[in-house]
C-alpha cells in the first residue's frame, strides 16, 4: 500500500457550522453540499462528513460512527490499484466493511478497518487528480 494519506474525513453533527468554523480559519471549500464538505490541503483534502450520510456511505451501524470520528483515506489512480490495496489490507487482517464497488457520485471505493478498528477508504474519485507523487488536488 502506498504509503501517503490522500484524505483525512472528520464526523460531524452539522455540515454548514462545521464548514463555517474551517472558513473562519482562512481555508478555501472545495465542493460542499448538506452532506459533506471539501478543503484543498498541501497535496491532501480534509472532508467533513455528516455523520449519518457517512454511515450509510460506508454501510457501518449509526451507533459505531461517533461525531469527531476520522476516516484516512488513499486515492489511486485506477479501480485495479484500488481492488490490489483492498486485497492487499484484508491479506494483511483487516475487516473489510464495504468492499470497493462503483459509488452513487461517480467514483470506486471500498472501506476497511485496520487491527484497532480505524476506517480507511481506499477510492478512485475520477473528479480529483493526483501529481506526479501522489499529492490530491481538486480540480
Amino acid at each position: 500500500m502506498d504509503q501517503r494519506i490522500t484524505v483525512i474525513t472528520l464526523s460531524t453533527l452539522n455540515i454548514p457550522r462545521a464548514r463555517r468554523f474551517y472558513e473562519r480559519l482562512g481555508w478555501k471549500p472545495g465542493h460542499h453540499d448538506k452532506e459533506v464538505a471539501f478543503f484543498q490541503l498541501n497535496g491532501s483534502v480534509l472532508s467533513l462528513y455528516e455523520r449519518k450520510a457517512y454511515a450509510r456511505d460506508i454501510k457501518h451501524p449509526l451507533s459505531k460512527v461517533k461525531p469527531g470520528g476520522v476516516t484516512l483515506a488513499l486515492n489511486l489512480a485506477s479501480k485495479a490499484k484500488v481492488d490490489a490495496v483492498m486485497a492487499q489490507a484484508k491479506k494483511a487482517g483487516a475487516k473489510i466493511l464495504k468492499p470497493a464497488a462503483d459509488t452513487f457520485w461517480g467514483g470506486y471505493a471500498g472501506y476497511f478497518a485496520d487491527l484497532d478498528g480505524h476506517p480507511w477508504e481506499i477510492a478512485l474519485n475520477p473528479f480529483w487528480k493526483l501529481d506526479a507523487k501522489g499529492g490530491l488536488r481538486m480540480k
